[in-house]
């Protein structure tokens, strides 16, 4: 059973960390990334970027955990916008909607949080015109560049970027490093979750990982600084 998903095979709503967000049938239906990704941003934000929103699987996943954050959702794509829209008002939540491409989107706006599941995934373009084959390490840098100083960064990429976005992280004046991996049923991690803070000493701190399948984030909707919390008051493994 997956329990982060709840969806029926024609079913015109299904349901996402244990039914706290609801998510129109469309275009792309989130994945448990969106889910890990918002549980990894720290803090209480007031204002948040989400880049590449699709149809808004990231931000309501962290508007459930934070109601109160003035939303703004960044897509190339109008056909995921709309749909984002749609689930929005599902959820009764509300955003700035703005379609551009993160790659040439021009504007002074900085934020408490930029937070982005980019388009890591390599291969044929699907037909809902979003990002595939992205430059990564291009994509952090715009990223970057729309926090606030002592603002927030995260994102969540597949392993075998995580040198080069690191890397680009730390050209870009970040710092607070955290990184956390995700494993599902192979001895190397699959996914990683990093998060950095503009304009703070490059100190790191990396995490023991946690399964992908994990359901105190997946279903419970925790944070990991929930998790790490409730992990270290306990002084055994979840």
């Amino acid at each position: 059973m997956n329990y982060y998903i709840v969806m029926a095979e024609k079913q015109e709503v299904f349901t996402i960390m244990g039914g706290r967000v609801k998510i129109l049938r469309g275009p792309y239906n989130p994945t448990s990334d969106a889910v890990w990704v918002a549980a990894f941003a720290s803090g209480t934000p007031k204002t948040v970027l989400d880049v590449g929103t699709g149809t808004g699987g990231v931000a309501l996943c962290l508007m459930a955990r934070i109601p109160d954050i003035q939303m703004t959702a960044l897509d190339v794509s109008q056909e995921m916008l709309d749909a984002a829209a749609e689930n929005f008002r599902l959820n009764d939540k509300n955003a700035d909607f703005i379609n551009a491409d993160i790659m040439t989107w021009r504007t002074n706006k900085t934020f408490d949080l930029v937070i982005t599941n980019p388009p890591y995934f390599k291969g044929t373009p699907a037909n809902h015109n979003a990002h595939h084959n992205a430059d990564l390490v291009e994509w952090t840098r715009r990223c970057i560049a729309r926090v606030k100083p002592g603002g927030e960064f995260v994102t969540i990429i597949d392993m075998a970027e995580t040198v080069n976005v690191l890397t680009e992280m730390s050209r870009h004046h970040c710092g607070d490093f955290h990184v956390l991996p995700l494993f599902s049923k192979k001895d190397t991690a699959e996914r990683v979750l990093l998060s950095a803070r503009v304009g703070r000493a490059p100190h790191t701190t990396i995490y023991s990982g946690l399964s992908m399948n994990e359901t105190k984030v997946l279903w419970d909707g925790m944070s990991i600084a929930e998790i790490w919390a409730i992990k270290n008051k306990m002084g055994q493994k979840l």
